[in-house]
């Protein structure tokens, strides 16, 4: 707020062709993309930051909701992706009687990080967050079977208890829009250097999202999950005590 006045939010969900780039949200605050604004790192290297993806950022309990508590929100990405080499832009997001307040900017790759405070009246926030959450013009047949399995499969505790799973997040992309993967981790609590990454590669089709979703979560809960997927990643070590073939090539990557 230079002006006195409230600031103003955007969230336009930028969605270039496929193969063109991801799909990621983008804020404009008072009519400027606020991402291309993030002025050039010390060493010369401009920060070219991605918006994180709309499933991410909306739906229930998404993280772009203001609580009285504040927390702290990933909203954009750069580079190759790990965030100490190439950066990634968070922001904490909370309440202030009556504004919503994006402030506590930081960037894991740099110190020179100098953003100002927003502040967004909460009806104009709030409004904004509803009508961009609502926007699935976005999305394709794959990504949404993948995000209504992912939620189901998170709601499968007894399952993922008996199993000593995890769910890490089940995907899909539009340069392959007729699979989704499906990617558990094993066993459940551990720092994921001493878990085994278990993935899977399903099959979409056109028919209708949910009832495909529907008969994926039947066919993956009857069972041993293991047992269907194979060793994507993790430690070797662990794979090797638990006697699971270690892959020669990441399944994706190969």
């Amino acid at each position: 707020m230079t002006t006195g006045q409230p600031d103003h939010l955007t969230l336009h969900i930028d969605c270039p062709p496929p193969g063109e780039g991801g799909i990621g949200v983008r804020p404009i605050v008072n009519g400027r993309d606020f991402l291309a604004d993030v002025p050039e790192r010390y060493d010369g290297i401009g920060p070219a930051y991605a918006g994180v993806g709309p499933r991410y950022l909306f739906g229930d309990g998404g993280p772009l909701q203001a609580t009285d508590t504040p927390h702290e929100v990933r909203i954009a990405w750069s580079g190759c992706g790990y965030e100490k080499c190439c950066g990634a832009l968070y922001l904490t997001v909370g309440r202030d009687g009556e504004h919503v307040v994006w402030a506590g900017w930081r960037d894991p790759a740099r110190q020179d990080l100098d953003l100002p405070e927003l502040r967004f009246t909460v009806d104009q926030y709030e409004a904004e967050v509803r009508r961009a959450g609502a926007d699935r013009s976005w999305e394709w047949t794959g990504g949404v079977v993948a995000r209504l399995l992912e939620a189901a499969l998170r709601r499968q505790e007894d399952w993922l208890v008996r199993w000593d799973c995890e769910v890490e997040g089940v995907g899909s992309t539009r340069t392959e829009p007729d699979r989704i993967d499906v990617v558990l981790r094993h066993p459940r609590g551990r720092d994921e250097n001493d878990q085994l990454q278990f993935g899977m590669v399903l099959p979409i089709t056109a028919d209708e999202p949910s009832e495909q979703a529907e008969h994926l979560e039947a066919r993956l809960i009857a069972g041993d999950p293991r047992a269907a997927a194979e060793v994507w990643g993790g430690s070797p070590e662990l794979a090797e005590r638990l006697g699971y073939p270690w892959p020669d090539v990441h399944p994706l990557l190969g």
